[in-house]
């Protein structure tokens, strides 16, 4: 389920566990196994996990038919996480009392935890069998479908649980974010209206946001981010608020944001990025790759970040060792990702002219060749190809790889000039005339990188937000 915050997870609960009677395999030993049982329990109500464990693996043996040890056992294992050896105890536990419907949910939850979807929705089914009309099997099955992407079937049960608990904040929110992500947006709204009176929360102004921007309404969409994150500066509803302003241009008050957002969360690269983005869109070059570089160094496998700090060192080559070096370590990291070996080749010969020291052709030659190897699709890396090329004078070398990056894409207009260029050095005037009318006709547009970027920066803004809102579990 896409979300400003996680899906909660079933809760693995003792419930029943303590006032069950225990059935021991020897009378003789009844009372101490009783004691040992009961200082278990205590200890796993006060969270000594591991204490529990210990006791309950004593008694374990002598536990004979009974499904109460195993059950608390399970939930002790998956407290300790554990969870293959969760779900073998609380399997034993559902099979001696199959109509035990706590232990359902906590076979569903520990199986749900080990990775086994589909075995932990056939529990959740089984659950909801034995109590058809409650509110927890509805609720517990309903976001177990929503986790799993399945809206439709989630929606009829997250309504009767509902039904059953009206006041739950929890299940009227995810109902409210279903409705949202099946396009239901009016009855999402009036949902979070409702929870709005119960409880003034950032995520539902987040919510509401994402409801607004949905609808086109993006003034509203701003001042309910806004909301959000006056009332709870998270790093989610400051990313939203900040993103807002930078995807409609207003880039100072985008700024603001994600360097207030930055002091609080120092260690998020995707508030690092939007903070460079900003920056860039505004021309502040120099504080924008800083950003990035900041961005790069707490993740240097995250691909988003350099695609924006090649741009931004286009524009401010005064940092080079530190980009080079952020380049080529990426290229280490993904050997085999041809856009990294691009950018370092890239960076790499950049860096080195701007410094004036003497660019090692060959290795830039090296990288840009098996950029192309990896993604001949890759139009950007036949064009500093047939640059490298170019300034050689190779131009048998260079033409060719200009007409393979026109080849992918016809709007490169750099790409036009240069092919033009080396045609008027080997004598084709005729060719060369046609290229460069090309090339004033697309600088004339003037268009074409200006909503590349600005398609690059809604990519990232979206990506971003369905990353951080990606289904996932939370133990309450």
């Amino acid at each position: 389920m896409v979300s400003n915050r996680p899906v909660s997870a079933i809760i693995l609960s003792s419930a029943m566990v303590c006032s069950a009677s225990v059935l021991w395999a020897q009378d003789a030993t009844k009372q101490d196994l009783d004691r040992q049982y009961q200082t278990a329990v205590s200890d796993y109500e006060s969270g000594r996990y591991a204490d529990a464990a210990g006791r309950l693996e004593k008694v374990l043996p002598y536990a004979g038919s009974s499904p109460v040890v195993h059950e608390l056992l399970g939930l002790v294992y998956a407290s300790l996480s554990q969870p293959d050896k969760a779900v073998d105890q609380l399997k034993i536990a559902a099979q001696l009392k199959p109509d035990w419907l706590e232990a359902r949910t906590n076979l569903g939850t520990a199986l749900l935890h080990a990775g086994k979807s589909e075995l932990a929705g056939e529990q959740f089914r089984k659950a909801l069998s034995l109590d058809p009309a409650g509110y927890d099997t509805n609720h517990n099955l309903g976001e177990f479908y929503a986790q799993s992407g399945k809206l439709a079937d989630a929606r009829p049960l997250l309504e009767l649980a509902r039904a059953a608990s009206p006041g739950s904040y929890e299940n009227t929110y995810d109902l409210a974010m279903t409705d949202f992500l099946l396009g239901r947006n009016d009855e999402a709204r009036t949902l979070v209206l409702d929870l709005i009176k119960q409880k003034d929360a950032g995520e539902l102004h987040n919510l509401l946001g994402q409801i607004s921007e949905k609808d086109g309404k993006y003034v509203e969409a701003a001042n309910e981010y806004e909301r959000a994150a006056h009332l709870d500066p998270s790093e989610d509803n400051l990313f939203y608020w900040g993103s807002e302003m930078l995807l409609h241009r207003t880039y100072d008050p985008a700024i603001t944001i994600f360097q207030e957002a930055a002091r609080h969360y120092p260690k998020s690269p995707r508030i690092l990025i939007g903070l460079g983005l900003s920056l860039y869109s505004r021309g502040k070059y120099d504080e924008a790759v800083n950003a990035f570089l900041a961005a790069v160094a707490i993740n240097p496998a995250d691909p988003r970040a350099y695609v924006f700090l090649s741009k931004a060192y286009n524009s401010s080559p005064l940092q080079a060792e530190e980009v080079v070096q952020a380049f080529h370590r990426y290229a280490d990291l993904q050997p085999n990702n041809a856009l990294a070996q691009y950018y370092y080749a890239v960076s790499l010969w950049k860096g080195k002219r701007t410094a004036n020291t003497t660019v090692d052709q060959l290795a830039v030659e090296k990288l840009l060749l098996k950029s192309v190897s990896l993604d001949d699709s890759l139009a950007e890396a036949h064009v500093q190809l047939g640059n490298l090329y170019a300034d050689q004078h190779k131009y048998d070398k260079s033409i060719p790889q200009y007409v393979r990056a026109l080849q992918l894409d016809q709007n490169l207009a750099d790409a036009h000039y240069r092919l033009g260029t080396d045609y008027v050095h080997i004598g084709q005037r005729e060719n060369a005339q046609q290229e460069f009318s090309i090339y004033q006709k697309l600088r004339a547009q003037h268009l074409d990188e200006v909503e590349k970027e600005r398609a690059a920066v809604q990519q990232f803004v979206l990506g971003a937000k369905s990353d951080a809102s990606a289904p996932s579990d939370r133990t309450n």
